[in-house]
């Protein structure tokens, strides 16, 4: 049988961000029962429409890899009350027409949120926000569970870094959930 093919979206670019130590942890906790793979998406320019067709080299090649996976998995931190610019900026592009032949890629796609955040909240506004954005877009969302994490700074050891077991539970129940629910819409 084919492993289940997750793409993680991580709404910071900042390279030790604490979504991408959740982003990361998730992976671990997916271990082999699925290949686990961080889109890189740093690259991406602004979206205008006077670039759009052909697209740039950038957009194309996460275009495919969207198409190649199987489930999509937002880690997501929370900017004023909402999921960051460069995620919206992703998704803008994510969500425009290949071409006049092929739809958007998003369409369909499974798709579970969870996010990590210094407030005492978490980043429950943003998942909403970002909820009702990629509901429009026809992704199959998976809204329980979600994963918020609040309080982030205690969440770190003395270099920063994501201790272990935050989360850990909620994070690996998460895990398992998104799997059956890819399982369950996908066929294999």
């Amino acid at each position: 049988m084919e492993k289940i093919k997750i793409l993680a979206i991580v709404g910071s670019l900042r390279k030790d961000s604490f979504n991408r130590q959740l982003a990361m942890a998730a992976k671990a906790i997916i271990g082999d029962r699925a290949v686990f793979k961080m889109l890189d998406y740093d690259d991406i320019p602004l979206m205008n429409q006077d670039i759009e067709f052909p697209a740039p080299e950038a957009v194309k090649r996460i275009r495919e890899e969207v198409k190649s996976s199987d489930g999509i998995w937002f880690f997501t931190p929370e900017y004023n009350h909402f999921f960051p610019g460069v995620l919206k900026n992703l998704i803008d592009w994510l969500s425009r027409p290949v071409s006049d032949k092929e739809p958007q890629v998003l369409a369909g796609k499974p798709a579970a949120i969870s996010g990590i955040s210094p407030s005492m909240n978490g980043t429950a506004l943003a998942q909403d926000h970002l909820v009702t954005l990629i509901s429009f877009l026809n992704m199959s969302v998976m809204n329980s569970p979600r994963l918020t994490i609040p309080n982030a700074m205690q969440q770190l050891d003395s270099e920063g870094k994501l201790l272990p077991d935050a989360g850990n539970p909620y994070l690996e129940k998460q895990a398992n959930a998104f799997l059956d629910f890819i399982e369950k819409q996908i066929d294999f």
